[in-house]
């Protein structure tokens, strides 16, 4: 018993201080299902999108759909950016499908059920993901990484931002 109780112990103050990914990172590449069941791989989008990745800790709680709401309310300038949007966290199917159509969202919500992804960016919290938003260019690497609710214009700056960097690089 005592030994389970440490390993326990071990497991949880790994989660809780996994390293997150920094800008210049590569991203870790993952595959998950959404609230229709359709499957997302995070390689699907190498070379041709950024990718923007929503943390965050449960659907319908005020901060969470504060935060997602904003990203609906502005989704045009994500496409125009040439980004793809996805809030992630382990709830069901059922309660990702009542949160997104309740409120409209034009993007997937993926379910961690396991919290794998998490943890592997280092969000899996002892209870809950830890409201973190990742932007990944479209060369796979981590080019925006902020803890909690950042502002959507500063997400997109990361994503303009990078744009011109890689357009620079591209020439």
């Amino acid at each position: 018993m005592k030994k389970s109780l440490i390993l326990l112990l071990f497991v949880t103050l790994s989660s809780v201080f996994a390293k997150v990914p920094s800008p210049g990172d590569t991203a870790y590449l993952f595959s998950l299902k959404d609230q229709d069941g359709a499957t997302h791989n995070l390689a699907d989008f190498k070379g041709d999108k950024y990718v923007v990745l929503i943390f965050y800790p449960g659907d319908e709680t005020p901060v969470c759909t504060q935060q997602l709401c904003e990203i609906r309310d502005d989704y045009a300038a994500f496409t125009s950016s040439n980004a793809v949007v996805f809030g992630v966290n382990p709830a069901s199917d059922k309660s990702h499908k009542k949160f997104s159509d309740k409120h409209q969202f034009q993007f997937p919500l993926l379910i961690d059920r396991d919290a794998v992804v998490a943890d592997a960016y280092g969000v899996k919290g002892a209870v809950m993901n830890k409201r973190f938003v990742f932007v990944i260019s479209p060369d796979g690497k981590i080019v925006f990484a902020k803890k909690g609710k950042p502002p959507v214009a500063e997400i997109l700056q990361s994503i303009n931002k990078s744009s011109g960097t890689l357009n620079e690089i591209q020439r």
